[in-house]
């Protein structure tokens, strides 16, 4: 009769339906893709062997993403644009009065340009 009151009360501790999640996804991010990017996502989640949600929720984890220029190269960035804006008028002006008279001018803001993308090119390293 023991055996036949054990095996009630295992029945009765157990609660019926699916077990709960131990992490509950509860926010929605919706992003927008061309279908392009959507194929290739399926494609490489197919790949993987996961469904398309989780290979985006992984590749997000494990993305690295740099800032795109900071405050300090955007400076340069529009310091260099000034420059070629300058060497476009000299240049200009190299047409319509001849080409010695703007040769020292032309030649300091060549130095300049050269010494910006060098600093460009130092600081990326």
């Amino acid at each position: 009769m023991k055996t036949a009151t054990a095996n009630s009360e295992l029945k009765k501790k157990r609660v019926p339906g699916r077990p709960k999640k131990k992490i509950s996804r509860s926010d929605l991010l919706m992003i927008r893709l061309t279908p392009t990017e959507k194929q290739l996502i399926g494609q490489r989640a197919k790949n993987a062997g996961l469904k398309p949600s989780e290979w985006f929720r992984r590749a997000a984890k494990s993305a690295r993403v740099f800032p795109r220029f900071t405050p300090e190269e955007s400076g340069w960035f529009r310091m260099l644009a000034g420059m070629a804006n300058n060497l476009n008028q000299l240049t200009h002006l190299a047409h319509v009065e001849g080409l010695p008279t703007l040769a020292l001018k032309c030649q300091a803001l060549i130095r300049q340009i050269e010494e910006l993308l060098t600093k460009l090119n130092s600081h990326d390293r």
